[in-house]
């Protein structure tokens, strides 16, 4: 759940679901670790490519959840009107927090620091905060992939071409087959060819450049979550280390280093105090203390 832009990458997390899918289509009596695949946020309103993500996404979990042969083994969700009243409950009811941003693309992000407080494993690159929380936690105890801000720099020197992923990677080739084929959108084929453009030909964050890393990660994300016990002590691991990142630690660094002032047990009257009783207050307060 984060704002949609193509440097964050749902695109790729969306990839995933479709070759999620066209496994258990392949072999629907092989095991398979149940998913729902929760995806919410929102486009800037001039933003079309980010408006045809979601409409990508909606359009993919309409395919997938009503395929009698996926059953219960995927669902996909997309949250309508992101807003802090749904973070309040999908955050703390999430498993895997997808941090998947083109290493170097980052500035910081904040979702993340909140997904590990409240016990989520994080899967993501070396990038924005993961950098600092792999660095509290322990990086083995993340689900990092795929390339960091040097491997990114050296493929820009080589040059990106996404047609070598495509026919290199089957599972690939084919999602992308079908989205462009208009599987996911049979009343207008074309609908998604914005998409699938972009991802050929404009694709400045190198979404298959990660693909492959991606799905083998996640399939360690799999095979752990069938190991309820090492889960639950990664997840403590992940919780007992994201002290770092409390909003009571970041006050008081900014309180410290920015305004350089110093904590004060001084109390503040509340709000609903008059103005001229709360400064009474706070004077009679100040006097005892240097009293004392």
């Amino acid at each position: 759940v984060k704002r949609i832009h193509e440097y964050k990458r749902q695109l790729m997390n969306c990839l995933h679901v479709i070759t999620m899918y066209n496994r258990i289509k392949r072999d629907p009596m092989k095991l398979f670790v149940p998913r729902t695949v929760i995806i919410g946020g929102k486009a800037a309103p001039g933003y079309h490519m980010a408006k045809m993500i979601i409409k990508l996404i909606t359009s993919v979990g309409h395919v997938v959840n009503n395929d009698p042969v996926v059953g219960n083994k995927l669902k996909v969700i997309f949250l309508e009107n992101y807003r802090v009243s749904l973070a309040e409950k999908v955050i703390p009811a999430t498993d895997l927090s997808e941090q998947i941003s083109t290493a170097g693309t980052e500035a910081s992000g904040t979702g993340n620091m909140k997904f590990m407080l409240n016990g989520a494993l994080t899967i993501g690159t070396m990038d924005g905060a993961n950098v600092e929380m792999a660095e509290e936690a322990g990086e083995e105890n993340l689900f990092i992939f795929g390339m960091r801000v040097e491997d990114v720099e050296e493929l820009d020197r080589r040059g990106y071409n996404a047609e070598d992923y495509y026919h290199r990677l089957p599972e690939l080739k084919q999602a992308m087959d079908q989205i462009k084929s208009g599987f996911f959108s049979p009343k207008q084929p074309d609908l998604f060819k914005d998409v699938v453009d972009m991802l050929f030909y404009h694709d400045r964050f190198k979404v298959f450049a990660d693909f492959e890393a991606y799905v083998r990660c996640q399939e360690s994300v799999s095979q752990l979550y069938m190991n309820s016990r090492e889960w639950t002590k990664t997840v403590i691991r992940n919780i007992a280390a994201s002290g770092k990142f409390s909003s009571d630690r970041t006050i008081k660094e900014y309180a410290r280093d920015i305004w350089q002032m110093e904590p004060s047990d001084l109390k503040i009257p509340p709000p609903n105090v008059p103005r001229d009783v709360a400064d009474e207050q706070m004077a009679n307060d100040m006097a005892d203390k240097l009293h004392m």
